[in-house]
């Protein structure tokens, strides 16, 4: 450990400086386009930056990860100013495009962010699950050569309002959490007022409940030393029984205030007396502001005698807006300093005009300070960003079954995975809240375990009793068990999925989630797209289709979601050939990290890789056939190829999107004898098709006039009369847009309200996604026509 009280003290200054001229700059100096105010959080700031000093220049070491709580970004961007990795010019556009972030952002910023921040909550659960990745790659033959870390949290106390900070909890319970810390910035102010008296001790029990070391760290050194003097115990009461309010509001007024309080309720014992009156006003506040998470040499010495690997979390107790004028007043959380205030605190902080930007501005020993800097053990080895090979992936075979759901194909190409001993299959590692067995999981996790540090036995196995599911867990297991929260599966997936840089082994993390169920873990799932994290996650069962189950487990809006979802590559494969097709491309496409152009074939980014969504179904369909061709296969991966391609005189298409395919193609066939030339369009990611479309709009009116997207292409010999009737078993909006392609006249057919239950067929005809209906729309086209009858539930055509 390196420390010296004399330079973290050097380093606590010039961090708050920094960060608070920072926000200053871009609020009150840089010229304004707009008017507003660019903000930033002066207070939150200045509450963690003892905290900060003290962590990363006392304790840390290059493997420890940390997420720095959203507001305390300035005072993270200024240590990364500090020590050489972020430009003056960045620092001067914060908040502004291309500069450094409002908050800590891993794809956004360019200096070392360990975990994005900014959903308020996701950065402190996500140390918990990488955590957990941690102990699970270093349980491996192949990983355990990593160096353990801790996992770092600093959070703002008014973030343990957020639910998915208890619900991670008890997954780090049930997986034995370790190298983990949550440090609490206690300020006891949020946005709109004053957190409640006694919240804490409340909190606290609930640590304590799932195994934590809670550690209170109340008391600054000059605290510490007042409370031996003579009276010092009774100001040590006061201290305690002071209601936050109050505490605030004294800060705020200063020393003379402070000094006719507390001589007003404690002056009239004479110890006490003597003990205010050796104080200067300013020397009072000074002691009064002294709490435990102010105190640089204080938190150094707490996290320095941590010596177990046990999950702690420390509640620091400290003034928001500590050390600067607006420090204690209620309103400072958005608040600024006015020029007039900085101008008289720059001269209080000693720093001279011109000087403002000067990273080593009123440091006087500089050449040892700059050898104390290069002495830290954090940043000794530079950028901590890691980096793992990429993995070949295996031919993905398909099953042969003449009927069977996507669903299940997915179980299938997951077991003959785990049957092989490919370098990638030994990288997967799948999870799953609470649905494991019910998303066809069971295969893989029978063959390849469920982790545990901790080998545990199948209790049922031992005893001799029947049972599908094999539950062993072991440390060369490779599925994750979590509880029925959506939010850890995405947080887990997001810590996995960034495995190859955080700890340079890579994975293949896999989650599935009941497909209606991925909104409730959406807020999570952003954010792990945010960070780049690369991941599967498969829906499933999908819409309406899961029709017994009722309308609260029938997705309507997951495709939307999985087209609006930046970072993700959604697909709603109907046939398990696609599905095998897709998923050999996805386990490639998620170890990309290319920075290329378009591919100028689809003006698709795949070159940058990303996670993928797959929406599949229970229902079992009539399977194609044996299909190898290049378009078929290229056409499932960009999005789209002809089942039937249209003739010359079409004057209807067939677009169809996952589970409705056999009505789509029976309709297809109930029409053919009226209708020539009818085109029927496989659909495989609408996501993928809209993607390409609008980078190729965008690239003509850049002038690249030859630019052309899959869809356009796929349309392109489309007669200008030729109507598109859409179908999908979700929200309609998914596929409605492809008759702007072209110009063509488009019918939509999908999902727009609940389901309830029933059979397949009832529900279909319901929501107008039955042959029957699809054929209706398409005799509107032409007044009077007329099909001829058809037995309602005659098989698919294929």
């Amino acid at each position: 450990m390196t420390r010296s009280p004399d330079h973290l003290k050097t380093v606590e200054q010039r961090l708050l400086w920094l960060s608070h001229w920072m926000i200053h700059n871009a609020n009150h100096i840089r010229p304004k386009q707009d008017g507003i105010k660019v903000g930033g959080h002066q207070a939150s700031s200045a509450s963690m930056v003892s905290i900060m000093t003290a962590l990363y220049f006392s304790v840390l070491r290059p493997e420890d990860r940390v997420a720095v709580k959203p507001h305390a970004s300035p005072v993270f961007h200024a240590m990364q100013y500090l020590m050489g990795n972020m430009t003056r010019e960045k620092m001067e556009n914060f908040r502004g495009f291309s500069g450094v972030q409002s908050y800590p952002s891993r794809t956004k910023d360019v200096d070392d962010v360990d975990f994005s921040t900014g959903s308020v909550g996701l950065g402190v659960a996500i140390t918990s699950f990488a955590s957990i990745t941690q102990d699970y790659v270093q349980a491996k033959s192949w990983g355990n050569d990593i160096p353990l870390g801790r996992m770092v949290s600093l959070i703002g106390d008014a973030e343990l309002d957020e639910g998915n900070i208890y619900e991670c909890l008890q997954e780090g319970w049930k997986n034995d959490l370790r190298n983990t810390w949550w440090i609490i910035d206690y300020n006891r102010q949020s946005l709109d007022g004053i957190v409640r008296e006694g919240l804490f001790a409340r909190v606290e029990k609930i640590f304590e409940a799932f195994g934590w070391d809670v550690v209170r760290v109340k008391y600054g050194q000059l605290q510490r030393a007042a409370f031996s003097e003579p009276g010092g115990d009774k100001l040590r009461e006061w201290i305690d029984g002071c209601p936050n309010q109050l505490y605030s509001a004294l800060t705020y007024m200063g020393g003379a205030v402070w000094r006719s309080r507390l001589m007003d309720d404690l002056g009239d014992q004479g110890d006490v007396t003597s003990l205010l009156e050796r104080r200067s006003d300013s020397e009072l506040a000074h002691l009064m502001e002294n709490l435990g998470g102010n105190c640089v040499h204080t938190m150094a010495d707490i996290f320095a005698s941590i010596d177990h690997d046990r999950p702690v979390c420390f509640l620091a107790y400290t003034i928001k807006g500590w050390g600067t004028p607006i420090a204690g007043h209620k309103d400072n959380h958005g608040g600024l300093m006015t020029k007039a205030q900085m101008a008289e605190w720059q001269a209080h902080m000693g720093v001279k005009q011109g000087q403002e930007w000067d990273a080593l501005a009123t440091v006087e020993d500089v050449d040892g300070f700059e050898a104390f800097l290069e002495r830290v053990p954090f940043f000794a080895k530079g950028t901590r960003r890691l980096s793992d090979k990429v993995m070949d992936v295996p031919a993905i075979e398909i099953a042969g079954d003449r009927e069977i759901s996507t669903q299940m194909g997915f179980g299938k190409i997951l077991d003959a995975l785990s049957k092989g001993d490919s370098e990638l299959a030994s990288r997967i590692v799948t999870t799953s809240p609470d649905v494991t067995g019910t998303t066809n999981l069971g295969p893989w996790v029978n063959r390849r375990k469920l982790f545990a540090r901790t080998a545990q036995a199948d209790t049922f196995r031992d005893h001799n009793i029947p049972s599908t599911a094999k539950w062993e867990f072991a440390p060369d297991g490779q599925h994750i068990e979590l509880g029925i929260a959506e939010m850890n599966l995405f947080l887990l997936l997001g810590a996995a999925g960034l495995s190859h840089s955080l700890f340079g082994k890579r994975l293949i993390p896999i989650g599935t989630v009941y497909d209606p169920f991925v909104a409730r873990g959406l807020d999570a799932m952003n954010y792990a797209c945010y960070q780049d994290a690369r991941f599967m996650i498969v829906g499933t069962p999908s819409g309406v289709t899961l029709a017994p189950e009722g309308g609260a487990h029938q997705s309507i809006g997951s495709p939307l979601i999985g087209m609006s979802q930046d970072g993700l590559a959604a697909f709603e494969p109907a046939f398990v050939d696609e599905l095998a097709v897709i998923m050999e491309w996805a386990f490639d496409y998620m170890q990309r990290d290319g920075e290329g152009d378009p591919d100028e074939r689809t003006w698709l980014r795949d070159e940058t890789g990303g996670s993928v969504y797959l929406r599949l179904t229970t229902n079992p369909i009539e399977q194609p056939g044996k299909r190898v061709d290049d378009a078929f296969r290229q056409g499932a991966i960009d999005g789209a190829y002809w089942l039937r391609a249209p003739g010359p005189n079409c004057s209807v298409v067939l677009a169809y999107q996952g589970a409705v395919a056999p009505e789509a193609i029976a309709a297809a066939g109930m029409i053919g004898e009226h209708r020539r030339d009818v085109g029927v369009l496989a659909v495989t990611s609408a996501d993928r098709l809209n993607a390409g479309w609008t980078a190729a709009q965008r690239a003509r009116a850049r002038g690249n006039t030859k630019a052309r997207s899959h869809v356009e292409t796929l349309l392109d010999n489309l007669p200008n009369s030729c109507s598109i009737v859409t179908v999908i078993d979700g929200h309609p909006a998914t596929l409605s847009w492809l008759g702007a392609v072209a110009g063509h006249k488009t019918i939509p057919h999908g999902v727009e309200h609940f389901g309830q239950t029933g059979s397949i067929t009832d529900l279909y005809e319901h929501f107008r996604l039955d042959r029957h209906s699809i054929v209706q729309s398409i005799n509107a086209l032409t007044d009077g026509y007329r099909t001829p009858h058809t037995e309602r539930h005659s098989p698919a055509a294929s």
